[in-house]
């Protein structure tokens, strides 16, 4: 398990990355805050918050400072692109289900990679389907660089030493495994697959045996675990793995079979989730990070079609991975044109897009998923978004005092 940083190698962490100051006290200590609820890691040399965040002492990090923090980037600083459609598994919930088209190829995948980072993209997510399915994955990986953050979501399956040792050498740090519950019979059952389970705790094992590497688990709750005693059994079990990170979510209604009230999570089940990350968080060790807690109105809202993007196996622009709609084709526009238009509807807002709104794609015609750019835009005129939450509330805050202060400078050289 990666050890908890030390003070004096943080502090030259800071110190190398003073010029954050010029953010303004109140964005800075909103992070100062935000981040003292995790421990901050040490692996690799590399200092980890949290594995959606570069390391801190990283290239991406200096230009999550550079370009979003001080010269406020309109654009993304987070992407998921679905490398494959492929995938050996049949997760009921999962947001993949029922979109098709024509795969993108890897040349089409390394240009949205260099696209993105040229919009400001500093994090970027390998999903699928099965990422590892995808021969040119380490080519891919590559592309990705230095002053870009790589995450690679996987079940694990066609993962061998040699495949993970070539995406360690090729620069893979964040790697997390899909694994919804501690009991065999169960996970097996969730995912649709017989032997996932084991899949799951092999491929582990190897990214554990390489060193140098963070390594996390990626758990959808089911309703039956989102009782807060049996996270707590849960986080125990992984804790005892051995892993850097729990990262948690619950089941999105991102399709038909989970456009249902019952199967959407409550306010008092994602605030008991939000407790139990900073209680687990304050013990060290084991780093718990929930998208809930992530989307909190006190930290940074959902950040859907904003900072966030998703690219998926076919080229289709959505607002993210769990939001059935499309604004256009990567092979047929601009990315840059196209996320811009989608920008322009998604402010950054309070709570979750498609937990809050899912009722609305129920009626539309729903049989072919995502929505198309049209149907989309339908969608959104029945939709109310929510105020800002408090990070945005205070880099607008930020930018308006900039603003004025710019406004007064011009009027006395006048």
């Amino acid at each position: 398990m990666a050890a908890t940083a030390p003070i004096s190698a943080v502090a030259r962490t800071i110190l190398a990355n003073a010029r954050i100051l010029r953010a303004g006290p109140s964005v800075n200590w909103f992070l100062l805050r935000y981040m003292g609820k995790f421990n901050v890691l040490q692996r690799g040399g590399r200092l980890i918050v949290h594995s959606h965040l570069p390391p801190l002492n990283s290239k991406a990090y200096s230009r999550f400072i550079d370009e979003h923090l001080l010269a406020e980037s309109p654009g993304p600083s987070h992407a998921q692109i679905g490398i494959t459609d492929a995938c050996p598994q049949n997760c009921g919930y999962c947001y993949n289900r029922g979109r098709e088209g024509v795969l993108m190829d890897t040349p089409t995948i390394l240009a949205v990679i260099r696209e993105l980072k040229s919009m400001g993209v500093f994090w970027i997510g390998l999903t699928g389907g099965e990422p590892l399915l995808n021969r040119d994955i380490v080519r891919i990986v590559e592309e990705i660089g230095e002053d870009c953050s790589a995450k690679l979501f996987t079940t694990g399956s066609n993962l061998t030493q040699r495949l993970a040792a070539d995406l360690k050498q090729a620069g893979l740090f964040y790697v997390t495994v899909s694994l919804d519950h501690m009991e065999e019979t169960k996970h097996d059952q969730i995912r649709g697959r017989r032997g996932a389970f084991r899949t799951a705790r092999r491929a582990l094992e190897i990214f554990r045996a390489l060193g140098g590497m963070h390594v996390s688990v990626s758990s959808v709750l089911s309703g039956d675990m989102l009782r807060t005693e049996r996270v707590e059994e849960f986080l125990a079990y992984l804790q005892r793995l051995e892993v850097d990170e729990a990262w948690l979510s619950e089941a999105k209604p991102s399709t038909q079979a989970c456009w249902k009230l019952e199967n959407v999570i409550t306010e008092s089940e994602r605030q008991d989730l939000i407790r139990l990350q900073d209680r687990w968080n304050k013990k060290g060790g084991l780093t718990v990070n929930y998208l809930g807690h992530f989307e909190d109105r006190r930290h940074f809202g959902c950040t859907a079609g904003q900072k966030m993007v998703f690219i998926d196996p076919f080229g289709e622009v959505s607002p993210c991975v769990f939001i059935p709609m499309t604004f256009g084709n990567v092979r047929e526009g601009s990315l840059r044109t196209i996320y811009g238009g989608m920008r322009s509807r998604f402010p950054a807002q309070d709570h979750c897009f498609v937990n809050t709104n899912y009722m609305h794609f129920r009626d539309h015609d729903g049989r072919k998923l995502p929505f198309g750019r049209e149907e989309s835009l339908s969608i959104l005129n029945e939709v109310r978004f929510g105020p800002l939450p408090q990070f945005f509330r205070l880099q607008n805050g930020r930018s308006g005092t900039r603003r004025r202060q710019q406004d007064r400078q011009q009027t006395g050289d006048r």
